[in-house]
């Protein structure tokens, strides 16, 4: 796609990232790249055993090299308050928040216990070499087959957690059908690995005041957190992240580091930074493993007569974090007996947690699984019978859905990928001494919209800011809300300045379910309406009213001009009205006053839906499987920018084929570790692994859902992803896997 040759920028163009030329030359600064002046570096020193406590730590070896400045333990650090309420943040789960350093108590495999602060990395690294630590061990289980022994479902009044709603009588209706499938399924755990390590640089500005430069999708819940651990006042806390290299939902709650390094700044009254390792990444939050048992049966025709999908996710001893993962069939499918059961299992691991498309990417993926088992069991091609059983409604709790375009997305994508040549036979399809498979999956995720603040201003040379407190981990919102300030306000992109990354900037949601571009968008929208009408106001004190008075519904703007609709010779300048009404800037800050609840009567549900197509290559002999092609037609609503919501379903999408093909945890349950914590041996999709996607996005503009009738891409991707590789490995060779990821060992068997 080219950029458009306009002079205005429109929604709905493809426009080139305006952050592009900052980040691919170097100028944009991350979260360990802020030059400060007599900045220490911390090393973190991480746990050897996976639970029990220590001892005592050496650190006789380490403090006596001459640059380093301390060790900080749990034994030497500054106090901190007993409560658990005071570690909570805007995105905490139930139970007991993590506090390193706080006692003598190791919890995980790779714990912070110390952290070795110093005036240069490198020593500080060696020195944390140097110390040695005496435990006493207690007995441990990270095995996540070992802990569904005492499954559970959690009972806590902060859970924000909604069960599955079952409907008629699934067990019944399944054992009276004539056509039936069941299996268990099991996904591992997915470690967060984007290209940004988890980092912070903690400014010490003195008088008690700092400011942090933090990987964090949320800065202002980052600064809440730091004011109540450190008893910061909220005011002396500013935290930055103008930039962050990939999140994906690891930074939605503050990590570790940004603890640590904000403890050691106030222990030595320094600036501090404290960067983990890309082993240490292996040490905080991941996608739980999951198991779902899923159990389909049809009538002859191939039309579902009960579904029971139960599923359970692992979570740490200390936290109970919970997904949404058996909803997404029960309301994708039409079927008047259904049921699912959700329950959570206790590992001795840190608290898994949000990881794109929470709960969806693996619940949805192993449903989808079993649905293609059920298209073969009843002899329906599995497209088709992806539309014998389509609802219109959510079919879960009987809501309509504001939009749901997923048949015109199999339609537009069957046609696209060329689905009507497929051969249903498993292995009938070869390319030389390939086997060529065809799959296909759905998704669906949520369409959200959280209420969000935005400043804008504007100049009498047409120069606008738009700023809002939101983070932009990749997904363009930058481009998102220049390109909507511009489109509101009819000026070239080039005149429009995005501004956020910043808790001192008008508050935002933490950027997290696909949401911001919808509610970043809304606002900024919202606030260059109420500069036009400043605008317009203004414009009625020049002499002569060339505009004649007119109304906001009467004129537009372009190219920074007010011109009447009814004649556009009659137009003022910016500049001109501005100098009328004796303004140097107009300035708005506000919300929009939207939201997209309603009675129960007109409750509705809100998702994005998509249809995934996948051709594989299996080599006969050595079950080497390539993924060769990918067509995905994506229901969400009105596309802001085609150009940068492409790139997120691009990213979804490879996550997905890693899922089907590469990413596994190998823990060694005896150590209670990670023990392929490198990208050596943790594998994800590299370019060699990713051919042709093809990305189609369908018309569904959804003003039920967001002002701007946005509903959000960063996750819809991966939904389904996997299930049509797999669906397609099974096409191929006429082998069923059940374990994610399919590996050649799977297929040899």
């Amino acid at each position: 796609m080219t950029s458009p040759t306009r002079t205005t920028a429109r929604i709905g163009d493809p426009l080139n990232r305006v952050d592009g030329v900052a980040k691919v030359t170097g100028q944009a600064r991350y979260a360990a790249e802020h030059p400060v002046e007599g900045l220490l570096y911390g090393w973190v020193v991480s746990s050897g055993i996976t639970k029990g406590r220590i001892v005592r730590i050496h650190d006789e070896g380490a403090r006596a090299l001459p640059e380093v400045v301390e060790v900080m333990t749990h034994t030497n650090r500054p106090q901190l308050p007993p409560f658990d309420h005071s570690y909570t943040d805007a995105v905490s789960v139930p139970g007991s928040p993590f506090r390193a350093l706080y006692d003598e108590k190791a919890l995980f495999n790779g714990q912070p216990i110390a952290v070795v602060i110093a005036g240069t990395l490198e020593t500080a690294r060696y020195a944390a070499s140097l110390i040695d630590v005496e435990y006493e061990s207690e007995s441990h289980n990270t095995d996540f087959a070992v802990a569904l022994t005492s499954q559970f479902v959690p009972n806590d009044k902060r859970s924000t957690f909604e069960p599955p709603q079952s409907r008629g009588d699934a067990h019944a209706a399944y054992d009276a059908a004539p056509l039936k499938v069941a299996a268990d399924f099991h996904v591992p755990a997915y470690y967060h690995n984007p290209m940004e390590m988890h980092a912070s640089t903690v400014v010490w500005e003195g008088n008690g005041r700092i400011t942090v430069y933090d990987k964090t999708q949320g800065p202002q819940n980052v600064q809440a957190y730091l004011a109540a651990v450190f008893g910061f006042s909220p005011e002396h806390v500013r935290v930055k992240n103008p930039y962050v290299g990939g999140a994906f939902g690891s930074g939605l709650r503050p990590q570790y580091q940004v603890y640590l390094a904000t403890l050691a700044a106030k222990m030595l009254e320094r600036s501090v930074r404290v960067v983990l390792t890309r082993q240490q990444m292996f040490s905080h939050v991941h996608r739980p493993e999951t198991v779902q048992t899923v159990a389909l049966a049809t009538d002859t025709s191939g039309r579902l007569q009960a579904i029971i999908n139960d599923a359970a996710t692992s979570t740490s001893r200390f936290e109970d974090y919970m997904e949404t993962v058996c909803d997404w069939g029960l309301m994708n499918y039409a079927c008047e007996n259904a049921s699912a059961k959700y329950t959570i299992a206790r590992v001795d691991t840190y608290t898994s947690g949000d990881m794109r498309a929470p709960g969806a990417a693996t619940g949805m993926t192993l449903f989808e699984l079993a649905v293609d088992e059920m298209a073969y069991a009843a002899s329906v091609d599995p497209l088709q019978f992806r539309l014998i059983n389509y609802s219109d409604k959510n079919a879960m709790d009987g809501t309509p859905f504001t939009s749901k375009a997923l048949r015109e997305a199999c339609a537009q994508g069957a046609e696209k990928f060329g689905w009507s040549r497929r051969t249903p036979a498993p292995r009938s399809m070869r390319d030389g001494r390939e086997l060529v498979g065809w799959g296909v999956a759905t998704g669906i995720w949520d369409a959200l919209f959280e209420k969000t603040s935005a400043h804008a201003k504007l100049l009498p040379n047409g120069d606008l800011e738009v700023a809002t407190a939101a983070s932009d981990i990749g997904t363009g919102t930058y481009t998102v809300m220049a390109q909507v300030a511009a489109d509101t306000l009819g000026l070239p992109i080039e005149k429009v300045t995005a501004t956020l990354g910043d808790s001192a900037l008008p508050k935002s949601t933490v950027e997290g379910g696909s949401k911001l571009a919808a509610s970043a968008g809304a606002a900024v929208q919202h606030v260059c309406r109420g500069v036009a009408e400043k605008l317009l106001v203004a414009a009625d004190q020049l002499e002569g009213q060339p505009l004649g008075g007119a109304r906001m519904e009467d004129v537009t703007f372009a190219q920074g001009r007010i011109a009447l609709k009814s004649d556009a010779t009659r137009s003022i300048s910016f500049g001109d009205a501005m100098s009328a009404a004796g303004l140097d800037t107009i300035e708005v800050e506000d919300s929009p006053a939207w939201h997209s609840g309603g009675s129960s009567q007109t409750r509705k549900s809100r998702n994005t839906h998509n249809a995934i197509f996948a051709e594989v290559k299996v080599d006969e002999e050595l079950c080497v499987v390539r993924v060769t092609r990918i067509v995905i037609a994506v229901a969400a609503g009105r596309i802001i920018n085609p150009k940068t919501a492409r790139s997120q379903i691009l990213g979804g999408v490879v996550m997905g084929i890693g899922m089907a093909l590469h990413e596994e945890t190998a823990t060694d349950h005896r150590l209670g570790r990670v023990m392929n914590h490198n990208f050596a041996e943790y594998h994800i999709p590299a370019h060699a692994d990713i051919q042709d996607i093809e990305v189609i996005f369908v018309d569904e503009p959804d003003p039920e859902v967001t002002p701007l009738g946005v509903k959000g891409v960063g996750e819809i991707g991966i939904v389904g992803t996997a299930a049509a590789v797999v669906n397609a490995i099974y096409h191929a060779t006429g082998k069923r896997v059940h374990s994610l990821p399919v590996t050649i060992d799977k297929l040899l068997v």
